[in-house]
């Protein structure tokens, strides 16, 4: 009999969050647990697979190797460039302190 791991699946909208605890075979990778913790269907995206991915906020790939206790992130795309929205805020504490 294969040891088992325990493992949680997560994937955030803006306004909600899907945490899957899963029991997988020990050795299984992120796309095998992605699988079969069926978060595509209870969140409504249509290709998951596609999306980057992460454990623990370090970016890794569908076939790494889990461990017991991972916590596996399904990233969504970015709605916006991030140097732009740092240009933004800077701008917008400047025109609060009254510089520009």
């Amino acid at each position: 009999m294969a040891e088992l791991i325990q493992v949680e699946v997560c994937y955030a909208l803006p306004e909600q969050v899907f945490r899957i605890p899963l029991t997988i075979a020990s050795g299984a990778d992120i796309a095998a647990a992605i699988q079969q913790s069926g978060i595509a269907e209870k969140a409504g995206v249509r290709d998951i697979s596609a999306m980057p991915v992460g454990v623990f906020g370090k970016k890794k790939t569908p076939d790494s190797v889990l461990k017991d206790g991972d916590r596996i992130e399904i990233y969504r795309p970015l709605t916006a460039d991030p140097m732009e929205a740092r240009r933004r805020r800077a701008a917008k504490q400047n025109r609060k302190r009254g510089t520009m």
